[in-house]
C-alpha cells in the first residue's frame, strides 16, 4: 500500500470520525427545542433512508465495473447486525438527554475495552497485556474525563443513574456494530452495506417511536434538524470510514477515528456552553493514547 493511500485513508477516517463528533450537540439543541428522542432518530433515520437509496441507485448507474449483488442471505445479516445501529442511536440520544454531551460521548468510548472482552469471548483468545494495559489506562482517563470525584448525584437538574446506564448501553451495543460491521457481506459494497444495516437499525428506532410518541409527532424536525442528523450520523460517516478502513488497517484507522472524542466535547463546549475542566481534558488524552498504545505493533519487524 502506497504512502498516498494511507494518507488518502487518515483524511477519509478523520472527515468520518468528525462527522460523528458532531452529531450529539445537533441532538441536544433538538431537545432544547422541545422535540422528543422519537421525533430526533425517526427523521434521522428516514432522511438517511433516502440518502443511502439515491446513493445506492447513482452508484449502480454509473459504475463501469459490475457491482456484486447482496445475496438474501447478505440482506438478512445486514439487517439484522444493522438494528445494533438503530440500538446505539436510541441508547446515546437517550445518555444526552440526561447528562452533558462531554459525558456522553466519553462513556460511548468505553466501546474500545469492551470490544477487547467481545474479542476474548468471540475468539476464546486471551487478550495480549499491551491491551490489558490500554484497557487500564483508558478507565483511569474515563475516571477522570467524566470528572468523577466531583459529580454531584443530588445535581436534580441531571440525571446522572439514567444517563451512565443509557450510556454505557450505547457503548456495549456500538460494540456490537463495529464487530459484525467488520464480519457480515464483507464482499458487498460499502453503499450497500451501510444500506441495509440502516434498514435493520431503521426497524428498531420506528417500533421505539410507535411505542413511546404520546403526543402529535412534531413535523418540523424534518425541516430543522433531520436532513442535518442524517448526513452526520447515518449517510457521512459510514460511507467515509467504510471506505477509509481498507486504505488505514484496522489499528491506524482506530487511532484516527478516536477524532471523534475531542470534536464532540469541542461541540458541547462551543455551542452548548458546557464546562469541560482542564483535568477532563487531561482524561481525554489519556483515552486516546491509550487507543494508540493499543493499535501500535511494538514488535521489530524481522
Amino acid at each position: 500500500m502506497t504512502q498516498n493511500n494511507i494518507l488518502k485513508g487518515v483524511l477519509i477516517v478523520a472527515l468520518g470520525a468528525t462527522s460523528y463528533g458532531m452529531l450529539a450537540t445537533f441532538v441536544k439543541i433538538a431537545y432544547n427545542e422541545g422535540f422528543t428522542t422519537a421525533e430526533v432518530t425517526s427523521s434521522q433515520f428516514i432522511y438517511g433512508l433516502i440518502g443511502l437509496l439515491i446513493i445506492n441507485f447513482i452508484q449502480k448507474r454509473n459504475s463501469k465495473k459490475e457491482i456484486v449483488k447482496s445475496s438474501r442471505k447478505d440482506i438478512i445479516q445486514l439487517m439484522v447486525a444493522g438494528s445494533s445501529t438503530g440500538l446505539t442511536s436510541l441508547f446515546y440520544y437517550l445518555a444526552v438527554k440526561y447528562i452533558p454531551v462531554s459525558i456522553g460521548i466519553v462513556l460511548l468510548m468505553q466501546t474500545v475495552w469492551m470490544g477487547v472482552l467481545l474479542e476474548w469471548f468471540l475468539d476464546k483468545k486471551a487478550p495480549s497485556l499491551q491491551k490489558i494495559f490500554a484497557v487500564f489506562i483508558i478507565l483511569i482517563g474515563t475516571a477522570l474525563a467524566i470528572n468523577i470525584f466531583k459529580i454531584d448525584f443530588n445535581d436534580p437538574s441531571i440525571d446522572w443513574a439514567s444517563g451512565i446506564s443509557w450510556g454505557l448501553l450505547a457503548a456495549a451495543s456500538f460494540t456490537t456494530t463495529m464487530f459484525t460491521a467488520n464480519r457480515i457481506a464483507t464482499h458487498v459494497s460499502a453503499a450497500q452495506r451501510s444500506l441495509f444495516m440502516l434498514m435493520g437499525g431503521a426497524t428498531i428506532v420506528f417500533t421505539f417511536a410507535l411505542i413511546t410518541q404520546v403526543t402529535p409527532f412534531n413535523m418540523e424536525i424534518f425541516m430543522k434538524w433531520g436532513i442535518l442528523l442524517a448526513l452526520f450520523g447515518t449517510i457521512i460517516p459510514p460511507l467515509l470510514l467504510n471506505a477509509g478502513f481498507p486504505l488505514t488497517g484496522i489499528g491506524l484507522g482506530s487511532i484516527v477515528s478516536s477524532l471523534e472524542l475531542p470534536v464532540s466535547v469541542l461541540m458541547a463546549y462551543f455551542l452548548l456552553n458546557e464546562e469541560v475542566l482542564s483535568l477532563q481534558w487531561l482524561g481525554i488524552l489519556i483515552i486516546i493514547l491509550a487507543i494508540v498504545i493499543m493499535n501500535i505493533n511494538f514488535k521489530k519487524k524481522a
